[in-house]
């Protein structure tokens, strides 16, 4: 098989690179043409035009930036893509333009599906991690054994185009929050005196996973029966501001601002997980 992938950065570099050790043929195109260079030595065919680049291949990768990259790069690139050869887009991008690329893309005749996935440069070189999947089920079938090669795990979201880039936009929003979280912890610690190794100990014999598993599940299902009233989280969280010297830590001011709101909506004896009622 030749492929055509669209962007050598980062990540797009290793899943070329992973394709290649796979005996995959690519042309490759980046905006920066000397990251495409730099994919000769492995194997690749760089090239420097994006509708040069899709001539005679089978498949159609593209992992960009953003979505003004992606209809940049379509547009560009279309008229060298073979309408049996379908567009698989990895690229993290918002959901509503998904939809649009996708109606744009089927009206004009060409099978587009779009595939981000949860792994970086180091997984997707060894072809592990995640990859979702979005789209006509029809389409997902024709790729599928191409895209289980790239992962140890592929989902496919749904025929809805949009789904997949939903699910990785709420996979990296947690990743935000625990991240930013972990910011905020390691703050009121180092303000109280201890240093980041002995705060983070307190993972040993806390797991915080509870939460989703637990706590998730129940908000998901509306159930806020209190095992942690949103009073009390409040009141906990302007201990955490005061233990900090009220130094800003960015997640925990958002949620006292969110849970005072809350419980001035009179759901104050309700569980923390009232914080989604609507």
């Amino acid at each position: 098989m030749t492929v055509a992938f669209y962007g050598a950065g980062m990540l797009g570099s290793a899943m070329v690179r992973a394709m290649l050790h796979r005996g995959v043929g690519v042309r490759v195109w980046n905006r920066t043409a000397r990251r495409a260079q730099a994919l000769e030595e492995a194997g690749a065919v760089a090239c420097a035009d994006p509708a040069e680049t899709a001539r005679g291949a089978e498949l159609i990768h593209l992992c960009l930036s953003d979505d003004a990259a992606v209809d940049a790069l379509l547009d560009a690139a279309l008229p060298g893509i073979e309408r049996s050869s379908p567009i698989v887009d990895h690229t993290t991008v918002l959901p509503q333009r998904v939809v649009e690329r996708e109606a744009r893309l089927t009206d004009a005749g060409y099978a587009f599906l779009h595939a981000p996935v949860f792994m970086g440069p180091p997984m997707a070189l060894k072809a592990t991690g995640v990859m979702l999947a979005s789209g006509e089920a029809t389409r997902f079938d024709r790729v599928r054994a191409s895209l289980e090669a790239m992962c140890s795990d592929l989902r496919y979201a749904g025929p809805r185009p949009e789904d997949a880039a939903i699910f990785k936009l709420m996979g990296n929003a947690m990743i935000l929050a625990v991240v930013g979280g972990l910011n905020d912890g390691l703050r009121i610690a180092e303000e109280r005196g201890l240093t980041r190794e002995q705060a983070y100990a307190l993972f040993d014999f806390y797991d915080p996973s509870g939460q989703i598993k637990g706590r998730g599940k129940r908000m998901v299902q509306g159930d806020y029966d209190a095992l942690w009233t949103i009073a009390m989280a409040h009141k906990d969280a302007a201990l955490m501001q005061g233990a900090a010297n009220h130094e800003r830590l960015p997640v925990i001011d958002a949620m006292e601002a969110l849970l005072r709101e809350v419980a001035d909506r009179g759901l104050g004896e309700l569980d923390l997980g009232a914080v989604a009622a609507r």
